[in-house]
């Protein structure tokens, strides 16, 4: 009998867009803690049809118009705020089962969603936030990849504390729990994962530590926010890519 043994899994961390190369992985992570993913993350849990990411406003108005205007939900963020005419804006507790069950979400963040269209071209694309972390990581372990691409959406094409914090859960995780080799092939990886020894029992903390933290408390009180950001491990729902900028749970 011959035993198969798993592949070995080489991780990769850009803490922002611009700094993806022309590639097509085979799996990309894209993360936006403060907001989007957690959102994407949370709309699918209570309901939603799909998520379509845009970063293009225009071109969301475009494909959202096309649809009944009673299966459509329309979210708009920029700088942290809800765009005028948009529906909802880029907050995990206003995806609520009554607003978005059953419904295809029309979505342009800051942040996220450019990271989101900036690596569609991957084999398997997944969005994740730290309430889904071990879902996703879950996901990953049964792929069986070889090539996973982490991709954090930094604030306007700056590094983010709190998107590399979940880069660092996301590689602890698999390094615990791949039943083989995990290699860590870039520094920004490595301090990913410092970042998150330092902050794992404090999680919160870090959320409102981070520039992007202190920006949304400048706006308002967006403290249950930053709470449903910071909880680990909580939902089982994988936002997977199904087509060209659509996501669904898988």
């Amino acid at each position: 009998m011959v035993l198969e043994i798993d592949p070995i899994i080489n991780l990769t961390y850009y803490h922002v867009a611009n700094d993806v190369p022309e590639i097509s992985p085979n799996i990309a992570v894209v993360i936006d803690v403060l907001r989007a993913t957690t959102t994407i993350s949370w709309a699918l849990k209570n309901g939603a049809d799909s998520i379509q990411v845009f970063a293009d406003l225009d071109s969301l108005k475009e494909s959202a118009f096309r649809w009944n205007a009673d299966q459509r939900v329309m979210i708009g963020e920029r700088g942290g705020k809800k765009i005028e005419g948009f529906d909802l804006g880029n907050s995990p507790l206003s995806v609520t089962k009554k607003a978005v069950y059953g419904k295809r979400l029309f979505m342009s963040t800051t942040n996220g969603t450019r990271s989101l269209e900036k690596v569609q071209h991957a084999n398997h694309l997944f969005a994740m936030g730290l309430p889904n972390r071990r879902a996703v990581a879950e996901k990953i372990i049964s792929l069986k990849s070889k090539n996973v691409l982490i991709l954090g959406s930094g604030w306007e094409g700056s590094y983010s504390l709190e998107d590399s914090l979940a880069a660092g859960a996301l590689a602890s995780y698999l390094k615990k729990n791949y039943h083989s080799e995990v290699n860590i092939l870039n520094d920004e990886l490595q301090s990913a994962l410092a970042l998150w020894q330092i902050w794992e029992n404090d999680i919160l903390g870090c959320l409102k530590t981070a520039t992007h933290g202190k920006r949304l408390t400048s706006l308002g009180d967006y403290e249950e926010d930053f709470k449903c950001c910071a909880q680990l491990d909580c939902l089982d729902i994988v936002p997977a890519q199904v087509e060209r900028g659509v996501i669904r749970a898988s």
